[in-house]
């Protein structure tokens, strides 16, 4: 035990100026970032150039370190909120297909063969069935989601809006633009709602 606790010592001051100096390092340029990313995509698929690149709110983000300015913030929802398109009638779709849709993390990759139809991926951020034992803690639980609102039609669209572009809601979300950049289609995103909001679907049922 005493070699370890030695060793251990004898190591801390070889790591602490490493830590410092990483602290020190400024912030790449923004300019300097969009090239090395253009050089490190090529023989992009068709349809694949313009993902590289970042519209004016993803610009802010990147240079902020997604800490946007309050005025930064607020022109961000602003702007983002104009792009939200809801759907005719209700925004709930069918639980089922929605629970299919969050557990689903494939489409949009270069190993996906084209027609690959792409998924919300819900649970790499966010604890939503209570069964589920595998989730992610980036976002907050969605536990109880529905009936912690009970059920409330207009907390239903406001959610809408947040999987179609977090950005209208959240400045610099880490929350993909699912709606916003194609990612779902209007129908998938009515069932993600409607696995948050039916009464009957396992999110807003406790775990037993």
């Amino acid at each position: 035990m005493k070699t370890i606790i030695i060793a251990a010592a004898l190591l801390l001051p070889q790591v602490a100026p490493g830590i410092a100096l990483a602290q020190q390092i400024p912030p790449a340029p923004p300019a300097v970032v969009d090239r090395v990313v253009k050089e490190s995509f090529t023989k992009l698929p068709d349809g694949w150039a313009a993902r590289l690149v970042p519209d004016e709110t993803m610009e802010i983000c990147s240079v902020t370190r997604n800490q946007p300015s309050a005025k930064q913030a607020e022109a961000i929802m602003a702007r983002e909120a104009k792009t939200v398109k809801y759907p005719q009638g209700s925004v709930l779709g069918d639980w089922k297909k929605g629970a299919e849709v969050a557990q689903n993390g494939r489409g949009g990759q270069f190993s996906d063969p084209p027609g690959t139809v792409s998924g919300g991926n819900c649970y790499a951020c966010h604890q939503m069935d209570p069964k589920e034992v595998s989730y992610g803690t980036l976002g907050p639980s969605l536990l109880n989601y529905g009936a912690d609102r009970k059920f409330s039609a207009e907390d239903a669209k406001a959610a809408y809006a947040k999987v179609y572009n977090a950005q209208a809601v959240f400045a610099c979300s880490p929350m993909p633009r699912f709606g916003h950049n194609g990612v779902l289609s209007e129908e998938q995103m009515k069932d993600v709602v409607a696995y948050l909001f039916d009464p009957n679907s396992p999110v807003n049922k406790s775990a037993k």
